[in-house]
This record gives C-alpha cells, sequence and structure tokens, in this order.
C-alpha cells in the first residue's frame, strides 16, 4: 500500500507572479528558493501543453524546509469564488501567534476574512483566514499547548509551513474511504464543526455547522476534509490553464500506485526540477476533482 505524506508543496495559479513573490517576502516571510520556466516536460505533466514557457517560483518559509509554496502564471478564472467550488479549498501554514499574523498582514495583499479565533473543537487552537493576491486560501494556525491529539510541527518561523491543506468534497465519508482506499490513510470520523469562512462563501448562519474530517498522513501532515454545502460548484478550468486557487497538492509517496481504477492526468515521468528533484511522479484526480500530484520518495 502506498504511503501518503509528507505534503512537498501546494501550487497556486496566480495571474502575476513578481507581485505574489513580492506579497509573500514581505509579509509572510517566505524567501524565493527557486523560479524559471514550465518545461514542456511539467507542462505534459499537468496535462496543459501550452503552460510551457510559463514563470514560476518555489518558496519556502524562510528559505528553509522542504515544504514549498509553488505559483505558476496562469490566467484567472474570472467564474471562480473561494470557497465555493470543491477541491482544495486552503492551504493551512503553522505559525507561532495568529493574533500578531493578523497584525502583520493588515493593510496588505493578504484579505482577511476570518479573525482570529479559538476553533470550535478546541480553544487551544487559534486560527484565521485571508485570501491572498490570487484569491487563494490560506489558514494561519497557532497551538497555545501541545493536543495529544494532534502531532503537529512546531513552528520555526513567525510563520511556518504547510501542515494542513483543505479540500471540500460532497461528504467527508466519500473522501475519506478514498484516500483510505487508495493510500492507507486511516479514516477518520466527521464532526460538526463551525468553518466561519465556508458559511460566508454560502451565505449562511455564521455558527452552521460543517461535517468536518481530519485525514492523518506522514510527517506530521493532514488533510481537513470539508463537507460542502449543497450548491457547492464543480472546479473548472480552461483547457490551457491551470484550476483556479490553489491548482494541486504534492505529496511524497514511498511509491507511485498502480491501481487501473485511479484516474491520471498523464503517465508517470521522471522530472529534475524543484520539488521533483530527478524522482517520478505523477497527478491522479481525486473525489473532489482534486488534483493530487505524488512524488515517490526516491529517486
Amino acid at each position: 500500500m502506498t504511503i501518503l505524506g509528507p505534503i512537498s508543496a501546494v501550487t497556486f495559479a496566480t495571474p502575476e507572479l513578481q507581485s505574489t513573490i513580492d506579497a509573500y517576502r514581505l509579509y509572510f516571510g517566505y524567501e524565493l528558493a527557486d523560479h524559471d520556466r514550465i518545461t514542456p516536460a511539467m507542462a505534459a505533466q499537468f496535462g496543459r501543453p501550452a503552460l510551457a514557457g510559463r514563470r514560476y517560483a518555489l518558496m519556502l518559509p524562510g528559505g528553509e524546509g522542504q515544504t514549498w509554496l509553488r505559483f505558476v502564471e496562469s490566467k484567472p478564472d474570472p467564474a471562480y469564488r473561494p470557497f465555493r467550488h470543491k477541491g482544495w479549498n486552503a492551504a493551512e501554514l503553522m505559525v507561532q501567534d495568529t493574533d500578531l499574523a493578523a497584525e502583520r498582514v493588515a493593510n496588505s495583499p493578504f484579505r482577511i476574512i476570518g479573525p482570529p479565533a479559538n476553533l470550535s473543537i478546541s480553544d487551544k487552537i487559534r486560527a484565521m483566514q485571508v485570501l491572498g493576491p490570487s484569491n487563494e486560501g490560506v489558514y494561519l494556525t497557532s497551538f497555545k499547548e501541545k493536543l495529544a491529539a494532534f502531532d503537529v510541527p512546531e513552528a520555526t518561523h513567525f510563520i511556518d509551513r504547510v501542515f494542513i491543506v483543505i479540500l471540500g468534497g460532497t461528504d467527508c465519508e466519500t473522501v475519506s474511504a478514498f484516500y483510505s482506499r487508495h493510500f492507507g490513510v486511516p479514516e477518520a470520523k466527521a464532526v460538526p464543526s463551525v468553518i466561519t469562512v465556508l458559511s460566508a462563501a454560502h451565505g449562511l448562519p455564521a455558527d452552521t455547522r460543517h461535517q468536518l474530517a481530519a485525514l492523518s498522513l506522514a510527517g506530521q501532515c493532514y488533510i481537513e476534509v470539508d463537507t460542502m454545502p449543497p450548491g457547492t460548484l464543480e472546479r473548472t478550468s480552461a483547457p490551457d490553464e491551470l484550476p483556479p486557487g490553489i491548482s494541486m497538492v504534492t505529496f511524497i509517496v514511498d511509491r507511485l500506485p498502480e491501481d487501473p481504477s485511479m484516474t491520471w492526468i498523464a503517465e508517470p515521468r521522471t522530472l529534475a526540477q524543484a520539488p521533483y528533484h530527478g524522482r517520478r511522479t505523477a497527478i491522479c484526480i481525486g473525489p473532489a476533482g482534486e488534483w493530487i500530484e505524488l512524488v515517490e520518495s526516491q529517486s
């Protein structure tokens, strides 16, 4: 059975690369780790040959670590509305102090859509939500103390790495069953939780409770699965562009699965650039239409 995790990269579609780099550097303390143009082989990996030649950048918290934010130039979809579509809705970053993070991003390209608040599931976890320069959802979360129920990384930088990715699907059970069947991820029980940004996007009362399941991965990482409200839209993209917002999430695996029932964008290939570093990789499609990029741990 393929072992999923840790998260290696989160890819955002951005209409203007340099301003996005500047925003994450100035307000998040992320540093540019690599930048180049999409090669024909990478474009084929994405199933988007026309992306060849587009600029992209990889950034790391303080320039350190192995969990990248990757920004790829792609034209925005005017129909896209954050948290109104299935698929990858947000990246959750560990921070040292959520309230101070809110002060840092005030009057910045990051728009606060959920001010700092304790989570409904635990008052030991404090989080806020913002929309980035390309309408990408980003959560900034701090833990007041270590919790036995959550194996999470320490924030060594003020705003540190992604440790959770938020996935919206038709129901938690279907999504959880997919990741369990194909990647051996333990199925998680869904619990009713307040998700204010999701309620706001759908015009629901702020205290509405949505079904949420936390799937535990290798490498102190999680997938938060949210059951989306009725009327949620499918995530679509133009044939020559990436899915809007968070386009894909890249995970390390011990080996690529060989299950014929899975849907793949293209045949596995070996790519030299980060975050691949000469290892085999391929992208499959998940139950919510999400792009799941897999990179083998060994070359």
